[in-house]
């Protein structure tokens, strides 16, 4: 079964990610709506040229990360560097080619008007602050939806958790 959320969740990011409001206008996508009050996102820079055997380009960054994986409050805070990679993240390297990899918008929310499966997958809680590519980033993440998890699992080396119920 849990293949199967899976392959559902990529399946309707994909969708979604197809038809995200405003990518056909000028100047690439409009800014998200709904984002959640005191949350603000930034760009990261872009990974690669589009070849697929690339590394992902060195993104520098500064981030503190704040988990909490059983939703209990009780929370373990790591901080990251990256360009050069650093802090006391369990695995720096991973988290910032993760953060690479995942490309603008990773710190983005979804918008308020996109629908999500109603996939529940586990009571994991991360905020990440700080600031990639000299842009501050803040943002929220979590397993309660489709589109939460979608973002929890672009990524997890850097949430220092693969989440899951």
């Amino acid at each position: 079964m849990r293949n199967h959320t899976i392959v559902l969740v990529v399946a309707v990011l994909t969708l979604v990610g197809c038809a995200a409001p405003g990518e056909d206008e000028p100047g690439g996508a409009a800014p998200p709506s709904g984002t959640p009050e005191g949350e603000t996102t930034g760009p990261t820079p872009s990974p690669t040229t589009g070849d697929p055997t690339e590394a992902p380009a060195a993104v520098g960054a500064s981030l503190t990360v704040v988990l909490d994986e059983t939703g209990s409050g009780a929370v373990r805070t790591m901080t990251l560097t990256c360009d050069p990679v650093g802090g006391d993240h369990p695995d720096p390297a991973a988290a910032c080619a993760a953060l690479a990899a995942a490309g603008p918008g990773a710190f983005d929310a979804p918008p308020g008007d996109v629908m999500c499966t109603q996939v529940y997958d586990g009571p994991q809680v991360a905020t990440v602050e700080g600031t990639v590519g000299g842009v501050p980033v803040s943002a929220r993440f979590s397993r309660t939806d489709g589109c939460e998890i979608g973002r929890w699992d672009a990524l997890a080396p850097l949430l220092g958790s693969t989440g899951g119920a």
